[in-house]
């Protein structure tokens, strides 16, 4: 042993692996978890859904379409109400679809969209617009609701 090398004790040492043992491992649970290259990681092509206000009624949700995504058809938003949050599109000049905006995988909000497939920003979970699963990790579809529209008006029946 060279005048300049520092021994190294057991205690220090066993110290040291474990912090590196801890980070390898840490890296590799959030890579699982949505991380870059991972198989349930959000696709770079979805954005954030624009969010609208809904007012319960008692019996359901009423959400404005004009000067909202909704507006026009194949348009999307995240509806927030105290009834809950809600994804509703637009699929027709008439005809709404709308669904629960929970996952079912982790109970994350779903806020993301990708063409006409939802995307849950947390894991990757892919819906279509009656709340089938796409992609996993979330294996369990999303309730749908039945909705009526009049006077500008889609109302989410619950």
């Amino acid at each position: 042993m060279s005048a300049s090398t520092t021994p190294v004790s057991r205690r220090r040492f066993c110290a040291g692996a474990c912090q590196a043992v801890s980070g390898a491992t840490l890296a590799t649970m959030l890579a699982g978890c949505g991380g870059a290259g991972s198989p349930t990681s959000p696709s770079s092509r979805a954005v954030e859904l624009g969010v609208s206000s809904g007012r319960y009624t008692g019996s359901g949700v009423d959400v404005q379409v004009s000067g909202s995504a909704l507006a026009e058809v194949g348009g999307a938003v995240l509806v927030e109400s105290i009834a809950g949050v809600f994804l509703v599109a637009r699929t027709a000049g008439s005809s709404f679809s709308a669904i629960d905006a929970v996952c079912s995988h982790q109970s994350c909000t779903v806020t993301g969209a990708d063409g006409t497939a939802y995307v849950c920003l947390c894991h990757g979970s892919r819906y279509d617009r009656n709340g089938r699963v796409l992609n996993g990790p979330a294996t369990a579809a999303l309730r749908q609701f039945p909705t009526t529209f009049a006077s500008g008006v889609v109302t989410i029946v619950l």
